[in-house]
Parts: structure tokens; C-alpha cells; sequence
């Protein structure tokens, strides 16, 4: 009797546990929090990299004023292109990388437009690392107004919060590259690396990006080693908010995007409270990027007008410190070189890039007046930067008339 008894209160316990899971697991399915949850999983990351409103808070960045419009001079891309000692198919490199766009401009022309995976000329692609470029070019801006009065600076006297911390120390201008010395694991496949955790503290815990770099700790000499790591951006990003007065995704409506004639609204993913993630997670069209890229294609003006200092551009894609040459670097964890906030490919040929996670790309090249677009969910991304700077040289090559 007593052992019937308690096998039926264990079966109705059960019983009761796993309705309490599976109507647990429906409202997670059904609740904002799944799209954060399943972000990079292979069935939904395409979709989520393009509707990222619904993983993350995001701010408005408006357009305004009249477009800057590209004429159309459609061209054939290459079918092939040589890598590592062989010839490879352009199509299947597109297919292999999870292309969901590519977009090439050839003097003010788009030569070549497509979208993938369910993308169209309307989407908001998300810029991952890329959004760091950006954040360069409202630095850049921000010296020019004079918010900023010096790169040489320390982040602390436009951040208090900083102040007296490790980042607080740290020349403005060595956050620009990759340089400051601080600690921080940007290793992905590390589930609880400081880029993996940084977004569950910040949107599950609720803390404070600031306070993220407040309790980060030196390693090196700030200007002497050039590391990649996505807290020297999130460090800037609160020194434009400090500098100017301006939450970033303002300072960009009103500095840049209005300026430079983007064609739709972007948008800015944020924590919980607000602060925009500076280190990534801008959002906008092909072709929006593509305007970005051409303001540097022509020396931060566009039709006359300069909207980044030409100055500036210039010394973002040209880097002098020796640890932060191309190629075989002891003072670099990359063979890429790097500027502020653009990465400078091995055998340098004048062309420069963003570069972010997962295969985004805005690629520069000024010898031959492309411009090149890549939008991607590429699980293999870090092993295919270099092999993807082959396929926008010979893209660049072909459209140019090169043979």
C-alpha cells in the first residue's frame, strides 16, 4: 500500500515537474529573451543578424537631407581567384561563408548587388566590429570640434567613472589602436571569456559597462603591443558620450549619417540601460555601408563637402608605431596591421578594411576606387579573413579592368 502510495505521488510530482518545464520552455519561446538565447545558433543567427531589434535595445540613428545617390555600371564579378597555390570558384567561397550580401562600388557606380539567405536591399544588416570604424570616425570629429582636446588625453579626464582605474590611465589614442594593455579574453570559444560574459552582464545582470572596464586590470604599457581587444572600444565609446554630451547613436545621426546621405533610418543596439555597445552592434543597409566606406574612399568629403577631417582619414589607415605593422609583428597578436580602428591587410597595397565577427567587411581599395560590402554568418570567420581580402582584391581587380 505505502509503496503504491509513493509511486503515485512521485508520478504526479514528475508529471507536474515536466508540465512546469514544457510551459517554462513556451514562454521562453514566445518571450524577447529566446532571440538573446539562441543569437548564435546555427538556425537562427542569419535571421537574428538582421532583425537584431529583437535581441537587443537599440537607439534610432534617423537619416536626413538629400541621399547620396551611386550610379549603376553592372559588371560580371570573377569567376575565380587564386588562394594558398590554387584556384578557388567565387560562388562557392560566397556560398562556403554564409554570404548574405555583397555589394561592390567602382567610382561612385554599384557594379554588383546581391542578397542572400533571405536578405533584400532593406535589411539592417548588424556590423558586429565594424562599428568600431565608426566610432573612429566620430572620434575623429570630436577632436576636430574640439570636445576632445588632445589623443594623448587619458580616457579618465572625459570618463570619471574611469578615473583612478586602469583604463583611466590609458591615452585616448592607444584605445584607437588596439594598444592599451589592459586585460581582457576576447577568445569566443571560451563560454566565459570577458566578450562572452560582457553581454550576459550587461543585459541578464544589468551592470553597467562602466563598470565592466572599471574592474579590468593592466598587462602591459599602454602604446607598446597591439592586442585585440573590444574594451578599448567600449572605453571610447564612453569617452564620445562624456566629450560631447551626446549618447553615440546621436552623435552619429547628427555628425554623420545625416551628412553623408544615407538612403535609410539605422540603429544602434544598447544594454538594458541604454548605453549604446560601442564595441559592435551598429545596424543598417548594404548600401548604407557602402556610403560609409566611400567618405573614406575620398578623404572623408563627400561632394565637396568634408565630413570626417581629411587629416584624420588619413591617419586612421596609416600606422607609423611599429607594433602596428602588417605582417609578421612580435608586438602584435595579428599579421594585420592597424590603424585607428582599421585593419591594414599583409603586403600592403594602399587598401584598408572593417573588419567584424561572424564575416562583415567594408573594404577600401583607393588605388582602384572600390568599394566592397560583406555581410555573412560565417562560423569560420576568423579562419577566412585573410583568404576574404584575396576575394575583395580580385573583385577590386576585375571591376577596375585589371586583368
Amino acid at each position: 500500500m505505502f509503496t503504491n502510495r509513493l509511486f503515485r505521488i512521485t508520478a504526479w510530482t514528475l508529471g507536474i515537474l515536466a508540465l512546469l518545464i514544457l510551459a517554462g520552455f513556451f514562454w521562453l519561446r514566445q518571450s524577447p529573451y529566446w532571440a538573446g538565447i539562441t543569437l548564435f545558433a546555427e538556425d537562427y543567427r542569419v535571421e537574428n543578424f538582421r532583425d537584431m531589434d529583437r535581441v537587443f535595445p537599440s537607439r534610432p540613428v534617423a537619416r536626413s537631407g538629400p541621399v547620396w545617390a551611386f550610379d549603376y555600371d553592372p559588371r560580371p564579378l570573377p569567376d575565380t581567384y587564386a588562394f594558398a597555390g590554387a584556384d578557388h570558384d567565387l560562388d562557392a567561397f560566397l556560398d562556403r561563408t554564409e554570404t548574405t550580401g555583397l555589394l561592390v562600388v567602382h567610382r561612385g557606380a554599384i557594379t554588383h548587388e546581391e542578397y542572400r539567405l533571405g536578405a533584400d536591399e532593406t535589411s539592417p544588416f548588424t556590423s558586429w566590429s565594424m562599428a568600431k570604424s565608426v566610432i573612429s570616425a566620430l572620434i575623429g570629429i570630436a577632436l576636430e570640434e574640439g570636445h576632445i582636446a588632445s589623443l594623448r588625453d587619458p580616457i579618465g579626464g572625459y570618463v570619471p567613472d574611469l578615473d583612478g582605474t586602469a583604463y583611466g590611465a590609458v591615452p585616448i589614442e592607444d584605445a584607437l589602436t588596439m594598444s592599451s594593455g589592459v586585460d581582457f579574453d576576447e577568445d569566443y570559444a571560451r563560454a566565459m571569456s570577458d566578450i562572452n560574459m560582457l553581454f550576459i552582464r550587461a543585459m541578464a545582470m544589468g551592470q553597467p559597462q562602466v563598470d565592466m572596464l572599471a574592474g579590468l586590470e593592466s598587462t602591459r604599457d599602454p602604446g607598446t603591443f597591439n592586442d585585440y581587444v573590444s574594451s578599448d572600444t567600449m572605453a571610447l565609446g564612453l569617452v564620445l558620450e562624456g566629450a560631447t554630451g551626446m549618447p553615440v547613436a546621436e552623435y552619429l545621426e547628427s555628425r554623420l549619417w545625416g551628412p553623408l546621405g544615407a538612403e535609410r533610418d539605422a540603429f544602434w543596439s544598447t544594454d538594458r540601460q541604454g548605453q549604446e555597445f560601442a564595441l559592435c552592434c551598429l545596424n543598417a543597409t548594404l548600401r548604407d555601408y557602402a556610403r560609409f566606406g566611400r567618405l573614406y574612399l575620398e578623404g572623408g568629403a563627400r561632394d565637396g563637402r568634408q565630413i570626417i577631417p581629411a587629416v584624420w582619414v588619413d591617419a586612421s589607415v596609416t600606422p607609423e608605431a611599429a607594433h602596428l605593422q602588417p605582417g609578421d609583428n612580435s608586438a602584435s597578436s595579428w599579421t594585420f596591421g592597424y590603424g585607428y580602428k582599421w585593419w591594414i591587410p599583409e603586403n600592403p597595397q594602399g587598401d584598408f578594411t572593417a573588419i567584424g565577427v561572424w564575416g562583415q567587411y567594408i573594404y577600401i581599395d583607393p588605388l582602384r576606387e572600390v568599394v566592397i560590402v560583406k555581410t555573412s554568418a560565417d562560423p569560420d570567420f576568423d579562419e577566412n579573413d585573410h583568404e576574404s581580402v584575396v576575394v575583395f582584391r580580385a573583385i577590386a581587380r576585375a571591376v577596375a579592368g585589371e586583368s
